[in-house]
Protein backbone atom coordinates (compact mmCIF):
# COMPACT_ATOMS: atom_id res chain seq x y z
CA UNK A 1 0.00 0.00 0.00
CA UNK A 2 1.26 3.47 -0.88
CA UNK A 3 0.21 6.63 0.93
CA UNK A 4 1.42 9.79 -0.77
CA UNK A 5 1.19 13.37 0.46
CA UNK A 6 1.26 15.91 -2.38
CA UNK A 7 2.11 19.61 -2.30
CA UNK A 8 1.26 22.18 -5.01
CA UNK A 9 2.48 25.79 -4.77
CA UNK A 10 3.40 26.84 -8.29
CA UNK A 11 1.35 30.05 -8.48
CA UNK A 12 -1.40 31.41 -6.23
CA UNK A 13 -3.13 28.26 -4.96
CA UNK A 14 -1.75 26.46 -1.95
CA UNK A 15 -2.90 22.87 -2.21
CA UNK A 16 -2.30 19.57 -0.42
CA UNK A 17 -3.71 16.14 -1.23
CA UNK A 18 -3.44 12.55 -0.06
CA UNK A 19 -3.40 9.63 -2.48
CA UNK A 20 -3.67 6.02 -1.33
CA UNK A 21 -2.95 3.35 -3.93
CA UNK A 22 -3.88 5.68 -6.77
CA UNK A 23 -7.10 6.92 -5.16
CA UNK A 24 -7.44 10.57 -4.15
CA UNK A 25 -8.76 10.73 -0.58
CA UNK A 26 -8.43 14.49 -0.10
CA UNK A 27 -7.66 17.58 -2.15
CA UNK A 28 -7.49 20.84 -0.18
CA UNK A 29 -7.07 24.10 -2.10
CA UNK A 30 -6.49 27.46 -0.42
CA UNK A 31 -7.11 30.27 -2.90
CA UNK A 32 -5.48 33.68 -2.61
CA UNK A 33 -8.05 36.47 -2.95
CA UNK A 34 -5.54 39.21 -2.17
CA UNK A 35 -4.53 39.41 -5.85
CA UNK A 36 -7.99 40.70 -6.79
CA UNK A 37 -6.89 44.11 -5.48
CA UNK A 38 -4.09 44.29 -8.05
CA UNK A 39 -5.68 42.85 -11.19
CA UNK A 40 -3.29 39.89 -11.34
CA UNK A 41 -0.97 37.68 -9.31
CA UNK A 42 1.70 39.58 -7.36
CA UNK A 43 4.57 37.07 -6.89
CA UNK A 44 5.83 38.48 -3.57
CA UNK A 45 2.35 38.43 -2.06
CA UNK A 46 1.74 34.93 -3.42
CA UNK A 47 4.79 33.53 -1.64
CA UNK A 48 3.82 35.21 1.65
CA UNK A 49 0.31 33.76 1.54
CA UNK A 50 1.71 30.32 0.68
CA UNK A 51 3.70 30.50 3.92
CA UNK A 52 0.49 31.20 5.83
CA UNK A 53 -1.56 28.50 4.10
CA UNK A 54 0.72 25.52 3.63
CA UNK A 55 0.65 24.06 7.14
CA UNK A 56 -3.16 24.34 7.54
CA UNK A 57 -3.66 22.91 4.04
CA UNK A 58 -1.51 19.86 4.80
CA UNK A 59 -3.20 19.35 8.17
CA UNK A 60 -6.64 19.48 6.56
CA UNK A 61 -5.62 17.12 3.76
CA UNK A 62 -4.36 14.54 6.24
CA UNK A 63 -7.45 14.93 8.44
CA UNK A 64 -9.90 14.61 5.54
CA UNK A 65 -8.11 11.52 4.28
CA UNK A 66 -7.99 10.11 7.83
CA UNK A 67 -4.30 9.39 7.38
CA UNK A 68 -1.67 9.99 10.06
CA UNK A 69 1.47 11.82 8.99
CA UNK A 70 3.54 8.92 10.32
CA UNK A 71 1.87 6.61 7.78
CA UNK A 72 2.86 8.65 4.72
CA UNK A 73 5.21 6.69 2.43
CA UNK A 74 6.42 9.53 0.20
CA UNK A 75 6.00 13.25 -0.49
CA UNK A 76 5.29 14.45 -4.03
CA UNK A 77 5.73 18.14 -4.80
CA UNK A 78 5.63 20.57 -7.69
CA UNK A 79 9.20 21.34 -8.69
CA UNK A 80 8.18 23.62 -11.58
CA UNK A 81 7.33 25.39 -13.74
CA UNK A 82 5.93 28.25 -11.71
CA UNK A 83 6.69 31.40 -9.76
CA UNK A 84 10.05 30.90 -8.08
CA UNK A 85 8.95 32.58 -4.85
CA UNK A 86 5.92 30.30 -4.60
CA UNK A 87 7.97 27.18 -5.36
CA UNK A 88 10.43 28.25 -2.65
CA UNK A 89 7.65 27.69 -0.13
CA UNK A 90 6.31 24.33 -1.30
CA UNK A 91 9.59 22.64 -2.20
CA UNK A 92 11.39 23.26 1.15
CA UNK A 93 8.25 22.23 3.04
CA UNK A 94 8.12 18.94 1.14
CA UNK A 95 11.82 18.37 1.74
CA UNK A 96 11.49 19.09 5.45
CA UNK A 97 8.47 16.79 5.82
CA UNK A 98 10.26 13.97 4.01
CA UNK A 99 13.43 14.46 6.05
CA UNK A 100 11.52 14.46 9.34
CA UNK A 101 9.61 11.30 8.41
CA UNK A 102 12.61 9.65 6.69
CA UNK A 103 10.59 9.00 3.53
CA UNK A 104 11.41 9.56 -0.18
CA UNK A 105 10.78 12.71 -2.22
CA UNK A 106 9.09 12.74 -5.62
CA UNK A 107 9.51 15.79 -7.85
CA UNK A 108 6.68 16.55 -10.27
CA UNK A 109 6.53 18.61 -13.43
CA UNK A 110 3.45 20.81 -13.05
CA UNK A 111 2.49 20.58 -16.74
CA UNK A 112 2.85 16.79 -16.79
CA UNK A 113 0.61 16.68 -13.74
CA UNK A 114 -2.15 18.57 -15.57
CA UNK A 115 -2.07 15.85 -18.24
CA UNK A 116 -1.99 13.05 -15.67
CA UNK A 117 -5.03 14.48 -13.88
CA UNK A 118 -7.02 12.32 -16.31
CA UNK A 119 -5.86 9.24 -14.42
CA UNK A 120 -7.73 10.29 -11.29
CA UNK A 121 -11.06 9.28 -12.85
CA UNK A 122 -12.11 5.68 -13.44
CA UNK A 123 -12.52 6.24 -17.20
CA UNK A 124 -9.06 7.01 -18.55
CA UNK A 125 -7.52 7.70 -21.97
CA UNK A 126 -5.41 4.99 -23.59
CA UNK A 127 -1.84 5.60 -24.72
CA UNK A 128 -1.02 7.23 -27.02
CA UNK A 129 -3.43 10.14 -26.69
CA UNK A 130 -3.41 13.86 -27.41
CA UNK A 131 -3.89 16.40 -24.66
CA UNK A 132 -4.66 20.07 -25.20
CA UNK A 133 -3.20 21.76 -22.13
CA UNK A 134 -4.37 25.34 -21.68
CA UNK A 135 -3.70 27.66 -18.75
CA UNK A 136 -2.79 31.24 -17.96
CA UNK A 137 0.81 30.70 -18.97
CA UNK A 138 0.79 27.65 -21.26
CA UNK A 139 -0.97 26.48 -24.40
CA UNK A 140 0.28 23.13 -25.66
CA UNK A 141 -0.77 20.16 -27.73
CA UNK A 142 0.95 17.20 -26.10
CA UNK A 143 1.40 13.74 -27.58
CA UNK A 144 1.22 11.47 -24.53
CA UNK A 145 2.95 8.16 -25.21
CA UNK A 146 3.18 7.00 -21.58
CA UNK A 147 2.82 8.43 -18.08
CA UNK A 148 6.11 10.33 -18.32
CA UNK A 149 6.85 10.08 -22.02
CA UNK A 150 5.30 13.21 -23.49
CA UNK A 151 6.14 15.30 -26.54
CA UNK A 152 4.97 18.85 -27.17
CA UNK A 153 3.87 18.87 -30.82
CA UNK A 154 2.35 22.36 -30.78
CA UNK A 155 2.56 25.37 -28.48
CA UNK A 156 1.95 29.08 -28.31
CA UNK A 157 4.52 31.37 -29.89
CA UNK A 158 3.53 34.32 -27.68
CA UNK A 159 0.53 34.75 -25.36
CA UNK A 160 -1.26 31.72 -23.94
CA UNK A 161 -5.02 31.24 -24.29
CA UNK A 162 -5.54 32.10 -20.63
CA UNK A 163 -3.58 35.32 -21.07
CA UNK A 164 -5.80 36.27 -24.00
CA UNK A 165 -8.86 35.85 -21.79
CA UNK A 166 -7.28 37.79 -18.91
CA UNK A 167 -6.22 40.63 -21.22
CA UNK A 168 -9.71 40.74 -22.71
CA UNK A 169 -11.27 40.98 -19.25
CA UNK A 170 -8.96 43.92 -18.43
CA UNK A 171 -9.90 45.67 -21.68
CA UNK A 172 -13.56 45.21 -20.73
CA UNK A 173 -12.93 46.56 -17.22
CA UNK A 174 -13.80 43.28 -15.49
CA UNK A 175 -12.24 42.46 -12.11
CA UNK A 176 -9.57 39.77 -11.69
CA UNK A 177 -9.77 36.87 -12.29
CA UNK A 178 -11.51 37.61 -15.57
CA UNK A 179 -11.71 34.15 -17.12
CA UNK A 180 -14.67 32.92 -15.03
CA UNK A 181 -16.52 36.19 -15.66
CA UNK A 182 -16.06 35.93 -19.43
CA UNK A 183 -17.44 32.38 -19.17
CA UNK A 184 -20.40 33.63 -17.13
CA UNK A 185 -21.34 36.46 -19.51
CA UNK A 186 -20.71 34.29 -22.59
CA UNK A 187 -23.46 31.92 -21.51
CA UNK A 188 -25.93 34.79 -21.98
CA UNK A 189 -24.60 36.10 -25.29
CA UNK A 190 -24.55 35.38 -29.00
CA UNK A 191 -21.20 33.82 -30.00
CA UNK A 192 -21.72 34.94 -33.61
CA UNK A 193 -22.44 38.58 -32.79
CA UNK A 194 -18.91 39.75 -33.60
CA UNK A 195 -16.22 38.22 -35.79
CA UNK A 196 -12.63 38.17 -34.57
CA UNK A 197 -9.75 36.94 -36.76
CA UNK A 198 -8.18 33.51 -36.49
CA UNK A 199 -4.35 33.67 -36.66
CA UNK A 200 -2.91 31.80 -39.64
CA UNK A 201 0.01 30.08 -37.93
CA UNK A 202 1.54 27.11 -39.81
CA UNK A 203 1.79 23.68 -38.24
CA UNK A 204 0.36 22.98 -34.81
CA UNK A 205 1.59 26.13 -33.04
CA UNK A 206 -0.63 28.91 -31.68
CA UNK A 207 -0.52 32.69 -31.48
CA UNK A 208 -2.87 34.89 -29.46
CA UNK A 209 -1.10 38.25 -29.52
CA UNK A 210 -2.80 39.32 -32.77
CA UNK A 211 -6.21 38.32 -31.47
CA UNK A 212 -5.61 40.28 -28.29
CA UNK A 213 -4.69 43.36 -30.34
CA UNK A 214 -7.75 43.02 -32.59
CA UNK A 215 -10.00 42.84 -29.52
CA UNK A 216 -8.32 45.95 -28.09
CA UNK A 217 -8.90 47.96 -31.31
CA UNK A 218 -12.45 46.63 -31.66
CA UNK A 219 -13.37 47.82 -28.16
CA UNK A 220 -11.54 51.12 -28.58
CA UNK A 221 -13.30 52.00 -31.84
CA UNK A 222 -16.76 50.97 -30.67
CA UNK A 223 -16.46 52.75 -27.32
CA UNK A 224 -15.38 55.90 -29.17
CA UNK A 225 -18.62 55.70 -31.17
CA UNK A 226 -20.75 54.67 -28.18
CA UNK A 227 -19.42 55.13 -24.62
CA UNK A 228 -21.94 52.56 -23.36
CA UNK A 229 -20.92 49.92 -25.90
CA UNK A 230 -19.31 47.53 -23.40
CA UNK A 231 -22.13 47.75 -20.86
CA UNK A 232 -24.81 47.29 -23.50
CA UNK A 233 -23.08 44.39 -25.29
CA UNK A 234 -20.97 42.64 -22.64
CA UNK A 235 -22.66 39.25 -23.11
CA UNK A 236 -22.22 39.19 -26.89
CA UNK A 237 -18.63 40.45 -26.67
CA UNK A 238 -17.66 37.73 -24.19
CA UNK A 239 -19.47 35.02 -26.15
CA UNK A 240 -17.76 36.06 -29.41
CA UNK A 241 -14.29 36.25 -27.83
CA UNK A 242 -14.77 32.89 -26.11
CA UNK A 243 -15.88 31.25 -29.36
CA UNK A 244 -12.85 32.54 -31.27
CA UNK A 245 -10.38 31.39 -28.61
CA UNK A 246 -12.06 27.98 -28.48
CA UNK A 247 -12.05 27.56 -32.27
CA UNK A 248 -8.36 28.51 -32.47
CA UNK A 249 -7.56 25.82 -29.93
CA UNK A 250 -9.87 23.14 -31.29
CA UNK A 251 -8.92 23.62 -34.94
CA UNK A 252 -5.27 22.94 -34.09
CA UNK A 253 -6.27 19.98 -31.94
CA UNK A 254 -8.31 18.50 -34.79
CA UNK A 255 -5.34 18.96 -37.12
CA UNK A 256 -3.07 17.15 -34.65
CA UNK A 257 -5.56 14.30 -34.29
CA UNK A 258 -5.62 13.88 -38.05
CA UNK A 259 -1.82 13.98 -38.37
CA UNK A 260 -1.22 11.38 -35.65
CA UNK A 261 -4.33 9.29 -36.28
CA UNK A 262 -5.38 9.44 -32.63
CA UNK A 263 -8.96 9.17 -31.37
CA UNK A 264 -8.40 9.58 -27.61
CA UNK A 265 -8.40 13.34 -27.00
CA UNK A 266 -8.00 15.04 -23.63
CA UNK A 267 -8.30 18.58 -22.28
CA UNK A 268 -6.37 19.88 -19.26
CA UNK A 269 -5.26 23.04 -17.47
CA UNK A 270 -7.08 25.95 -15.89
CA UNK A 271 -8.74 27.14 -19.11
CA UNK A 272 -10.22 23.65 -19.55
CA UNK A 273 -12.77 24.79 -16.95
CA UNK A 274 -14.23 27.13 -19.59
CA UNK A 275 -17.73 26.01 -20.56
CA UNK A 276 -17.46 26.98 -24.22
CA UNK A 277 -14.20 25.10 -24.69
CA UNK A 278 -15.52 22.00 -22.94
CA UNK A 279 -18.72 21.98 -25.00
CA UNK A 280 -16.76 22.67 -28.17
CA UNK A 281 -14.48 19.70 -27.58
CA UNK A 282 -17.40 17.37 -26.94
CA UNK A 283 -19.18 18.55 -30.11
CA UNK A 284 -16.03 18.17 -32.19
CA UNK A 285 -15.39 14.76 -30.65
CA UNK A 286 -18.87 13.56 -31.55
CA UNK A 287 -18.35 14.75 -35.12
CA UNK A 288 -14.96 13.03 -35.48
CA UNK A 289 -15.62 9.88 -33.48
CA UNK A 290 -13.21 10.79 -30.67
CA UNK A 291 -13.21 9.56 -27.10
CA UNK A 292 -13.00 12.84 -25.17
CA UNK A 293 -11.67 13.23 -21.65
CA UNK A 294 -12.14 16.34 -19.50
CA UNK A 295 -11.23 16.43 -15.78
CA UNK A 296 -13.69 17.45 -13.10
CA UNK A 297 -13.56 21.19 -12.46
CA UNK A 298 -11.61 20.79 -9.20
CA UNK A 299 -8.84 19.02 -11.14
CA UNK A 300 -8.65 21.63 -13.95
CA UNK A 301 -7.14 24.50 -12.00
CA UNK A 302 -3.91 24.12 -10.01
CA UNK A 303 -4.42 21.43 -7.37
CA UNK A 304 -2.42 18.87 -5.42
CA UNK A 305 -4.55 15.89 -6.50
CA UNK A 306 -2.91 15.96 -9.93
CA UNK A 307 0.50 16.15 -8.21
CA UNK A 308 -0.51 13.18 -6.08
CA UNK A 309 -1.59 10.97 -9.00
CA UNK A 310 1.62 11.81 -10.88
CA UNK A 311 3.55 11.05 -7.69
CA UNK A 312 1.81 7.70 -7.37
CA UNK A 313 3.00 6.57 -10.80
CA UNK A 314 6.53 7.75 -10.07
CA UNK A 315 6.37 5.93 -6.72
CA UNK A 316 5.56 2.70 -8.53
CA UNK A 317 8.70 3.21 -10.61
CA UNK A 318 10.85 4.08 -7.60
CA UNK A 319 11.59 7.44 -9.20
CA UNK A 320 12.77 9.57 -6.27
CA UNK A 321 14.99 12.62 -5.78
CA UNK A 322 17.40 13.57 -3.01
CA UNK A 323 17.38 16.38 -0.49
CA UNK A 324 19.58 18.44 -2.81
CA UNK A 325 16.67 18.98 -5.23
CA UNK A 326 15.90 22.63 -6.06
CA UNK A 327 12.83 24.29 -7.62
CA UNK A 328 12.88 25.10 -11.32
CA UNK A 329 10.83 28.08 -12.46
CA UNK A 330 11.00 26.81 -16.05
CA UNK A 331 10.45 23.22 -17.06
CA UNK A 332 9.19 21.48 -20.19
CA UNK A 333 7.31 18.20 -20.47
Amino acid sequence: MSKILAIESSCDETSAAVCVDGKILSNVIANQTIHENYGGVVPELASRVHQQNIVPAVQQALAKAKVNKNDIDAVAFTRGPGLLGSLLVGVPFAKAFALAQNIPLIDINHMQAHVLAHFIAEEQPAFPFLCLTVSGGHTQVVLVKDYFDMEIVGQTLDDAAGEAMDKTSKILGLPYPGGPLIDKYARLGNPDAYKFPEPQIPGLDFSFSGLKTSILYFIRDNVAANPNFIRENINDICASVEKRIATILLNKLAKAAEIYGIKDIALAGGVSANTGLRQGLLSLGEKNGWRCFIPKLEYCTDNAAMIAIAGYHKFLNGDFVGQDVVPLARMSV
